[in-house]
């Protein structure tokens, strides 16, 4: 029998029946639902979870114990351990040799540079480090330059293992010395008055010729690259063979070298020629000496690149990123131990939440890593609590501004998100500014063939998370 008075008890009823409707006939919000519904994408290829920073139940929650494919999503999990277990101000060291005698502008003997995985190696910084063994005297190296590149230790793949896609910069390989991203970008500029666009490129690799320019056509602006009928699996010449709409203005292509194997090479040699420097060897894969180097190039710190990580959803230097937690927490670069260092940490910070989880790479360009929305956003709480918070909050694009999220309709400058996209997988996760001041988590994974069409359901969740409307029935959940 129950202790309430009769008409207290019919009424208590009455709140818990209508809390289990709610829950049962309206689980998501109308716009959410209509817009998966014009998607043709069924709600039960969904996991969401919307949470008041803090708050121990969530506003909403569909699906959310459900491991799902999260794609680029995972990179919040991979940066926030880098956080926690680096610290924000690590730095990545490059150590560098002159292994011989340096005598009027000539080194006798090898230049040495050993890779310790930083994932920013850029041609800038490339450039700095070559112009700093140049003010220590040398202007010609007799000898070679030795490339050691042993603590990473990645098995042999290919670039178009994943998804039949070699020239994409996201399907670039980790490299313990991973050089300009192994990448080029060609840049097309109109010049109308000559009839063509002319073709630059960042950076130069030696040996490789490029087409100075390429004819202009009329047209849309839509298949450009198509149109150009370029020859990029050419290790040793970039033709373009079409021709370039005038109507796209400038734009910028960047795409992965074609031999990847050679990249390194072709780059030093370029860039030192470049600095008006001389050598007569090759450059080569080797061991750096045992003694204390000559110098070391450091790398800009960790909280200022993970916002190139996680803004622009950058997989190189996320699985360098990656590869690192292994090398310094087990001193083993090598996928197994990075994907250890990686699953105990999850496991700490997340308890129960972590049943399903499987962790591949720390990308997310896998077809195998599954995580939960709730687990996604119970590590969002735990990052809110942490010393690491601000740097981690800061790497997110902001919805509408800039990064991934610059296109985002829903919260647009309220919203800092990282999104995640596959085929057959898209996905939000962040923070969204509601109107009582109060931030909320807000997680929507979908995983189904038509996964990219969902897109606005993704937007109308987060335009729902930062209104006044969100929770005001109370929780629901399934």
């Amino acid at each position: 029998m129950s202790l309430l008075p009769r008409p207290a008890f019919i009424a208590s009823s009455l709140l818990v029946l209508a809390a289990a409707a709610r829950a049962a006939g309206a689980p998501l919000p109308a716009d959410v639902r209509s817009a998966l519904g014009h998607a043709q994408v069924p709600v039960e290829a969904a996991g969401i979870v919307v949470q008041e920073v803090g708050a121990t139940a969530p506003m909403l929650s569909w699906q959310p114990q459900r491991p799902l494919n999260p794609a680029s999503l995972f990179k919040l999990a991979t940066t926030y351990a880098a956080l926690d277990l680096l610290g924000p101000a690590y730095s990545w060291h490059t150590p560098v040799w002159l292994r011989g005698s340096v005598h009027d502008g000539v080194l006798e003997g090898d230049l040495v540079i050993k890779g310790q995985g930083d994932p920013k190696l850029v041609p800038e910084r490339l450039w700095l480090l070559l112009h700093r063994v140049q003010q220590m005297g040398v202007r010609e190296i007799r000898g070679d330059i030795v490339l050691d590149r042993s603590a990473f230790q990645v098995p042999d793949s290919s670039p178009a293992e994943f998804d039949g896609e070699p020239l994409r910069p996201y399907n670039v390989k980790p490299d313990a010395l991973l050089l300009a991203y192994k990448a080029i970008v060609y840049t097309f500029t109109p010049d109308p008055a000559r009839g063509v666009a002319r073709v630059s490129a960042e950076p130069v690799l030696q040996g490789l010729q490029i087409d100075a320019q390429v004819p202009l056509q009329p047209g849309p602006c839509d298949d450009w690259r198509g149109a150009l009928k370029a020859s990029p699996a050419d290790p040793d010449r970039m033709r373009f063979a079409g021709g370039y709409p005038t109507t796209c203005g400038e734009r910028s292509w960047p795409l992965a070298y074609a031999d990847p194997a050679t990249y390194n090479a072709r780059l030093l040699q370029a860039l030192w020629r470049d600095l008006g420097g001389k050598m007569s060897g090759s450059v080569k894969d080797g061991a750096a000496p045992a003694a204390p180097p000559s110098f070391e190039a450091s790398s800009p710190s960790l909280a200022e690149l993970i916002r190139d990580i996680n803004k622009f959803s950058n997989n190189p230097m996320a699985q360098q990123l990656f590869l690192t937690l292994g090398l310094t927490q087990r001193g083993s670069g090598t996928p197994a131990a990075a994907r250890q260092v990686l699953q105990e940490w999850l496991q700490q910070q997340l308890g129960p939440q972590a049943e399903g989880l499987v962790v591949d790479n720390g990308s997310g360009l896998s077809r195998e890593t599954r995580i939960s929305a709730a687990a996604l956003a119970q590590l969002l709480q735990s990052a809110w609590r942490s010393p690491v918070m601000p740097e981690l909050l800061a790497s997110l694009p902001v919805a509408g501004l800039d990064g991934t999220a610059r296109r985002a309709k829903g919260g647009a400058g309220r919203a800092h998100l990282k999104t995640g996209s596959l085929k057959d997988v898209v996905g939000i996760a962040g923070v969204v500014l509601g109107p009582n001041g109060r931030r909320r988590v807000v997680v929507m994974l979908v995983n189904h063939p038509r996964a990219e069409a969902a897109r606005p359901a993704l937007d109308a969740l987060v335009q729902w998370a930062g209104s006044a409307s969100a929770g005001a029935e109370g929780p629901q959940n399934r």
